[in-house]
């Protein structure tokens, strides 16, 4: 009886032809790949020539990070969930910047946070501790993401401790604490950067590059919303020591600064009105709603609203004498998309620019680590910050008097900010 053939599995079939398939004289016949394949490494960076078709867009090129040892080193204070579902998952995307120390009040947490971010259990502070990041030299940026009552101190501590500061918005309570900071970290020759995401945002440079290159006109008009419900749940934002106010420097600050960046601009005069609900106990101390008109030297008017108590909405429009540009979700941590309306002959054309999608937070971090490496002076100082406090402080005193302030004339743009950003950034 002759002997069995050994059973051959589908993987064992395919494995065997794959064998023979090497071996032969076609495998010796395959062309080389080419560098549209395997790309050109230049300056240290793998580039790759473009593959597509003159109708599709470019690929974006690969990433370039820094390696980890070189990036500059963050310690993170406050771990809320600002920190913790934004800010700490970016640096996985940043190149140029790493987190190297934690701070926070609750050592479970500390620790647990520590451990899923690999930061060294020497490198995780107490807010009683604090101070102690001053011997530590991996750590050349200290981001404060605290209650907005806190930024003020510990900006004058992280400047003490002769770190560079990036911190969250608003910069503070007063327009007096704000000017403190900046004194208080130019005296300690360190940077302060004020974390206005939407600046360094894709969608939101692009619309401001359009209103200011003249071809859609001068712009007329600006509608900037930024409204949520709040939680009845009690938190540090309804209180007025922790939070310096309501849903204006909460997230109508947005609103504002916003016009300022887009056009570049200061406003000359502001009206504000401020609603809150009847014997509803969160706004004993803030508000809850503000509706405010901001006035330009142009004559650009932008109107604004936020509010604690209507439905997530997001949105920048400009109006323009030639055309409008509509922002949506322009102050949301995702999901931007842009429409631009132009007259074309008898018909208007409106159509949406896609941009490729970056996480905001990875750009202002590595924006701010770029600064370090380069000694330059941030987009957004701590002079941005300033002039919001200013503009907030008088927009308060419009709410009480119901007349409207009017704010010296600034002559120029971009007066409180620095150098403009590079493309690649």
């Amino acid at each position: 009886m002759p002997d069995r053939m050994p059973s051959l599995s589908r993987r064992g079939l395919v494995g065997g032809a794959s064998l023979l398939l090497a071996a032969g004289p076609a495998a010796a016949a395959a062309p080389p790949p080419t560098p549209a394949d395997i790309g050109n490494v230049q300056g240290g960076r793998v580039t790759f020539p473009n593959w597509k078709g003159e109708a599709d867009r470019p690929s974006p090129p690969p990433p370039n990070p820094m390696p980890p040892g070189e990036r500059v080193g963050f310690a993170i204070v406050g771990l809320g969930r600002l920190s913790l579902e934004e800010l700490l998952p970016a640096f996985a995307e940043c190149k140029q910047a790493r987190p190297v120390a934690l701070v926070s009040g609750t050592p479970d947490k500390l620790k647990a946070v520590g451990a899923q971010y690999g930061i060294k259990p020497e490198a995780l502070y107490s807010y009683a501790d604090f101070d102690r990041i001053a011997e530590n030299p991996e750590v050349k940026v200290v981001y404060i993401v605290l209650p907005n009552g806190l930024h003020h101190e510990y900006v004058l501590r992280a400047a003490r401790a002769g770190k560079h500061v990036l911190c969250e918005k608003p910069m503070a309570n007063t327009s007096a604490e704000a000017r403190e900071m900046v004194a208080a970290c130019r005296d300690a020759r360190v940077k302060l950067m004020i974390a206005y995401r939407c600046q360094y945002e894709p969608y939101n440079r692009r619309a401001t590059a359009l209103l200011r290159d003249g071809g859609l006109g001068a712009a007329r008009f600006m509608e900037a919303s930024n409204t949520q419900v709040q939680g009845e749940v009690p938190q540090w934002r309804f209180s007025k020591a922790l939070a310096g106010g309501g849903a204006l420097p909460d997230i109508g600050l947005y609103c504002l600064n916003a016009a300022r960046f887009y056009s570049g601009e200061e406003p000359v005069e502001v009206f504000a009105r401020i609603h809150n609900t009847p014997d509803d106990p969160r706004y004993r101390e803030v508000e809850e709603s503000i509706a405010f008109m901001l006035r330009f030297p142009s004559g650009l008017m932008a109107n604004c609203a936020a509010s604690y108590g209507a439905h997530e909405s997001k949105d920048m429009r400009v109006r323009l004498e030639k055309g409008w540009i509509d922002v949506e979700n322009a102050f949301a941590y995702q999901g931007q998309s842009m429409r631009v309306a132009t007259r074309d002959g008898k018909a208007e054309a409106i159509r949406e620019l896609r941009l490729g999608q970056k996480n905001q937070f990875a750009a202002e971090i590595d924006h701010m680590a770029q600064c370090v490496l380069q000694d330059r002076v941030p987009r957004t100082p701590g002079e941005e910050g300033l002039q919001d406090q200013v503009i907030m402080e008088a927009l308060y005193r419009s709410a009480e008097t119901g007349a409207a302030v009017a704010l010296p004339a600034v002559e120029g743009r971009d007066t409180t900010r620095g150098p403009a950003l590079e493309e690649e950034e």
